[in-house]
């Protein structure tokens, strides 16, 4: 005799937006299994019976053959009362509790979808198809749990086509919220000097012809506005970046597909399949030298940021267009947050572009792209933001009821609920009030969908953050962190580690505990506390703020320090850039102590050597000049310039006399480059082995946004393993500022769970 059994299964992760129901309904009817699933706002739960057997072999189906943009975090089963279940249904979605399942990032259109693209009647060319597997999800939703009527899809009346095919359980578009076609669903409307345009193939082919004539075509992506142009016309580009004031920071490009890609760039496995995979990010990638790419679009730079396809209107552009590759920049003016209303972009972008592309369908949550590299064979994010917000990191211990308030620069901040992290979406630099505003209103947003209620803030030390300044608007106590502690602590947290570690923590700014500005520091650290244990010597920075555009102030400042005087007097290709009478007024300043903060950072050191080597003066978007340094970098050079420890203070002074002193002889740039480099690379090796000889500590924690130079990130990592420590990088979130406000939540996590329990 068979036993029989029941059993409730719930499923934790991401199982929500994904096609998972619709897959575990499949499953039990090929096994013969009754019961029902149901979405609630904490999970997906399942009641299932039928024979020990027949429910083993479902258990192991739902783990290995889930949805490929599924994740499940966790499976509990427990045996129930038999209710007699006559077949197997899926019941309607129950909001129970406070507590929130995972919310799935918008994904790329899926292979299927692109062929119904053209063999489906109603859908034929219809730029908005979807399915279980793919589309709109985290863009689109207003709450929990993930239904149509709480998507901004919610105005559109599904017709009796789609809506057959939304209720049929052996359809790919079973449940698939954004289920949309020809007939019911969003449409596009172009604007073009007073007329529009309603029907979308008039649209699609015009689109295509005025971006094949070297216009500008601005239109509305998939998280907001995007300004497109013909990224191999290079006037077109030129035009682009004056109309969009973006001088000269590089620019990111669409290809038609990856075969052409890899005619420009070199590519390896780990970066094909990043590029390909459902989350289509920018990828930064190395040029191929011998492809004519114009100038206009990375200005120099010998990498590219390079994405595929992932809206099905980007598929239906390229058949239509001439040219292989599109530029494809966010939908904004400087450093304001990308457009996603279409009224204001009639108003702001429609006089920048030649050409307006709107959609019906709102965007609720705004999201650029995303920027990674790959190093170390493992992906590094840039900027996380579509298609892997609001993707949570998973934490050994609860961080329930916390809010961070991340970074001033590069924002995102973090809340937490239960063991997750849950990161907001690229912010941007809090520098005006367009994007406190897009702080304040996502944040807002996400109280409210992820169901916090804050007990507790932390922020940044610093007492003049925006975003220090609205954790404390929200009423409940404020706990303080050090900037270089929480980019440590962030990467401790994606890993799992809860002990001391040696932190490194390599950056332009933060503000440190003595007040000066710190950026190049040596930690012995876990989340509660850190000791300072060596960090880059202070150096004056003559301008404040005013030293992070112009990198020449620093080599003024180092050269300062170490010739005195007598400096001016060198013949460095420096001087013959900057004016003497500007040189004089600096080290009138640094004499006086006028606007001359002092700093032990990093990037402010970079900033001096590239300066210094005549590779880039002039930061005209941030971290041009060590950028352009490391993108100097002759390959095969292994020598490096001395440097001293004095006490707690690594001393650059010997450094900088031989990189003068290679300057005057006229080595190659990249040599110096290299050497440089190397010196960077040598210390972190020299110090993490003093670090190791007195704590007894062998894992290495580094962090920062100096470690995205990629020479940095892979020889430090090379050398430390080598020499036989455990190294400890990011991976999930960026070790730039984007990733502080995770740093910040797991050690006020850490320090409250002290002290009450959460």
């Amino acid at each position: 005799m068979t036993l029989k059994k029941s059993v409730e299964i719930f499923v934790t992760g991401l199982v929500q937006g994904v096609g998972f129901r619709p897959f575990v309904y499949r499953i039990a009817a090929v096994l013969g299994l009754n019961g029902t699933v149901e979405n609630r706002n904490d999970g997906v739960k399942i009641r299932i019976e039928g024979s020990e057997n027949q429910i083993d072999d479902f258990v192991l189906a739902l783990k290995n053959e889930a949805p490929p943009a599924s994740s499940i975090r966790s499976l509990q089963l427990a045996e129930v009362d038999w209710q007699g279940f006559a077949d197997f249904s899926i019941v309607k979605s129950e909001n129970i509790s406070e507590e929130i399942t995972e919310i799935s990032p918008d994904i790329a259109v899926c292979n299927d979808c692109l062929t119904d693209m053209k063999i489906q009647e109603h859908r034929i060319d219809y730029p908005f198809i979807n399915c279980t597997n793919c589309g709109p999800r985290f863009t689109i939703i207003q709450d929990l749990p993930y239904d149509r009527d709480k998507t901004t899809m919610d105005k559109f009346m599904m017709c009796n086509t789609c809506h057959q095919e939304y209720t049929n359980i052996m359809d790919r578009r079973f449940h698939a919220q954004p289920i949309a076609c020809n007939h019911c669903g969003p449409e596009y409307e172009l604007h073009y000097q007073g007329d529009k345009l309603n029907k979308f193939k008039e649209i699609c082919d015009f689109c295509a012809a005025l971006i094949d004539e070297g216009q500008v075509l601005a239109m509305k992506g998939l998280g907001g506005f995007h300004l497109a142009c013909d990224a191999l016309n290079a006037t077109a580009v030129r035009r682009l970046r004056d109309l969009k004031h973006r001088e000269s920071k590089p620019l990111a490009i669409m290809f038609r597909n990856i075969q052409l890609l890899k005619e420009v760039a070199y590519i390896n496995e780990d970066e094909e399949h990043t590029l390909l995979s459902w989350r289509r990010p920018i990828v930064i990638l190395k040029l191929k030298t011998d492809f004519a790419i114009p100038d206009e679009v990375s200005n120099g730079l010998k990498t590219l940021g390079v994405m595929l396809p992932y809206l099905p209107f980007h598929h239906l552009l390229f058949e239509k267009l001439q040219t292989n590759a599109i530029v494809l920049t966010s939908g904004n003016i400087s450093d304001e947050p990308i457009v996603i209303d279409n009224q204001l972009a009639i108003g702001k972008l429609a006089p920048i572009s030649d050409a307006l592309l709107l959609y019906n369908r709102d965007i609720y949550n705004r999201t650029d792209d995303s920027v990674v590299f790959v190093s170390g064979g493992k992906e590094r994010i840039i900027r996380r933001s579509r298609g892997y917000v609001p993707n949570p990191v998973l934490l050994n211990f609860n961080a329930e009821g916390i809010f961070a308030a991340g970074a001033e620069l590069k924002n995102c901040f973090c809340i937490g609920k239960g063991r997750q992290a849950i990161l907001s979406q690229h912010i941007g630099d809090l520098k005006n009030i367009s994007t406190y505003d897009f702080y304040t209103q996502t944040a807002t947003q996400f109280l409210k969908l992820f169901r916090l209620k804050p007990s507790v803030i932390v922020a940044d030390l610093h007492p003049d953050y925006l975003s220090t300044r609205f954790a404390e608007k929200l009423n409940v106590p404020v706990i303080s962190v050090q900037h270089h502690h929480a980019h440590v602590a962030s990467c401790m947290a994606e890993h799992g580690l809860d002990e001391n570690v040696i932190g490194i923590s390599f950056d332009g700014t933060g503000y440190g505990d003595d007040g000066n500005t710190w950026g190049g520091e040596f930690f012995i650290c876990d989340f509660e506390r850190y000791k300072r244990i060596y960090h880059f010597e202070y150096v004056p920075v003559p301008g404040g703020d005013k030293a992070s555009e112009e990198a020449w102030r620093m080599a003024v400042s180092y050269l300062y320090k170490v010739y005195g005087p007598s400096f001016a007097e060198l013949k460095l290709p420096l001087f013959t850039q900057i004016s003497p009478d500007k040189v004089k007024l600096l080290v009138q300043a640094i004499d006086k102590n006028i606007n001359t903060p002092l700093t032990s950072s990093a990037g402010r050191l970079f900033d001096a050597v590239s300066a210094l080597t005549g590779i880039c003066t002039r930061n005209n978007f941030e971290a041009e000049a060590p950028m352009r340094l490391e993108a100097a970098i002759k390959m095969g050079v292994s020598e490096f310039y001395p440097h001293s420890v004095k006490n707690e203070n690594i001393c650059f002074d010997d450094t900088i006399k031989s990189i003068v002193e290679d300057v005057l002889r006229l080595t190659d740039s990249g040599i110096i480059a290299a050497k440089f480099h190397n010196t960077i690379v040598n210390i972190i090796q020299t110090i993490a082995e003093k670090a190791r000889t007195s704590f007894q500590i062998n894992k290495v924690v580094m962090s920062g946004g100096v470690f995205q130079n990629r020479y940095l990130l892979e020889n430090a990592e090379k050398v430390l393993t080598d020499a036989g420590f455990e190294v400890f990088t990011q991976t999930l979130v960026p070790s730039n500022d984007g990733g502080i406000a995770l740093g910040q939540l797991a050690v006020a996590a850490r320090k409250f769970v002290k002290s009450e329990s959460l």
